[in-house]
């Protein structure tokens, strides 16, 4: 039987009670009954994530403030930025595709990075922001309508049709967004959900102590 001070935690896949345990770097804990990863142990979680959060930041400041690729046809040339696309989609009656592209392609990543840094700032110096609990349930309500790589496989195929008609220049925000979707994933990958959690228990430890 578990003592008072053993900490127990839920599977997220069974609901299966289990008592939590001290994991090497780089381990994981899995369910005995499922076999679901319950959490993992990753070294210097914050501070990886807020590097990749901030250099993610930065491609995803430029990849939105410059054309995305050019078309030229017979000395004519056309360069578009996306928000400049979502416009013009606007324009020419597609709202849907439009709005699709907008919330998964600006608004969600811009918005997931913006919530990313204001919790890995403070964490990194040691505090813990104010609405941590709220952000984090926001961020995982939001995750899956961020679609970078979705975005970028559509350019991709898009690039392909018209490569045999048009002369495509790529540019700077296209590499932009592909070195963003690396990113991301990583981020994805060290971001390590339970450290921030760890943080705000001893927080709400300490204000009731």
């Amino acid at each position: 039987m578990p003592s008072a001070h053993t900490t127990l935690i839920a599977c997220p896949e069974c609901d299966l009670l289990l008592q939590e345990i001290a994991l090497p770097p780089g381990g994981a804990a899995c369910c005995c009954c499922c076999g679901a990863t319950l959490y993992r142990n990753l070294p210097d979680s914050i501070n990886r994530s807020l590097a990749l959060t901030m250099a993610a930041a930065v491609l995803y400041l430029v990849a939105n403030a410059f054309p995305v690729l050019g078309i030229n046809l017979q000395g004519n040339g056309n360069a578009v930025t996306l928000l400049q696309a979502v416009y013009d989609l606007w324009k020419q009656d597609m709202p849907l595709v439009s709005t699709l592209t907008f919330v998964t392609a600006i608004l969600v990543p811009g918005l997931e990075l913006i919530l990313m840094l204001y919790l890995l700032l403070p964490l990194y110096r040691g505090h813990v922001p104010p609405g941590t609990g709220q952000i984090m349930r926001l961020l995982h309500a939001i995750k899956p309508w961020g679609m970078v790589e979705v975005f970028m496989l559509g350019i991709l195929v898009s690039l392909v049709k018209l490569v045999q008609d048009f002369r495509i220049i790529p540019g700077v925000a296209l590499w932009s967004f592909g070195g963003l979707t690396l990113l991301l994933a990583a981020l994805a990958s060290s971001f390590n959900h339970r450290d921030v959690w760890i943080h705000l228990d001893l927080k709400r430890r300490r204000e009731g102590g």
